[in-house]
């Protein structure tokens, strides 16, 4: 066994959902959520959403602002860039889950106008994965997660469900999928 000796700086869960409406074509829906145990920022959720159904627009949803603003600057800013932007305004919002990830999991935000569910199912082999920061060149931050690939996600808000399907694809050789269960999540920087 042995230390990683880079800085913790978040710790939690990231599933995601990405759908096109044809396999390698452009994504339809991208979400992004989040359930942070450690950050600077405190502990809370957010979903970062952008689909037909936000009118191709990023919508955020969340229970802690400061906790939201800092992932833009630093992880989720870094996987895309597009979330740099702070002045995206955010959507106060309750998050609840179910499930049970052998079989599918759902996971909702509920805000004053929208509730949005986001579910994974046809649950796929884990995969665990560990990068040091700088690795791949360019990524400032490393991560070591368990990554669980759904061969069947759905995404409704306001029961109206995004269109465009997950498709399946290769991870270092392994099945994987455009929408993954990303439990045990911990990202790093150097020192």
């Amino acid at each position: 066994m042995s230390l990683d000796l880079n800085r913790l700086i978040v710790t939690g869960e990231n599933p995601f959902i990405r759908l096109s409406e044809s396999d390698g074509g452009p994504i339809t829906t991208n979400a992004s959520f989040w359930r942070i145990l450690l950050s600077p920022a405190g502990a809370g959720h957010v979903l970062y959403l952008k689909s037909e159904l936000t009118q191709n627009r990023w919508k955020i949803y969340s229970d802690n602002i400061a906790m939201t603003r800092w992932l833009q600057k630093t992880v989720q800013g870094m996987l895309n860039e597009e979330l740099l932007d702070t002045a995206i305004p955010v959507t106060d919002a309750a998050f609840g889950k179910s499930g049970d990830a052998r079989d599918f999991w759902t996971e909702r935000a509920v805000s004053h106008d929208d509730e949005v569910a986001l579910t994974w199912y046809d649950i796929g082999e884990p995969l665990l994965i560990h990068t040091q920061p700088g690795a791949p060149p360019a990524r400032k931050y490393g991560v070591c997660t368990v990554l669980i690939p759904a061969l069947g996600a759905r995404l409704t808000v306001n029961g109206v469900q995004a269109k465009g399907s997950p498709f399946p694809n290769q991870r270092d050789g392994k099945p994987f999928s455009t929408c993954a269960l990303a439990f045990s999540e911990s990202w790093t920087e150097a020192r």
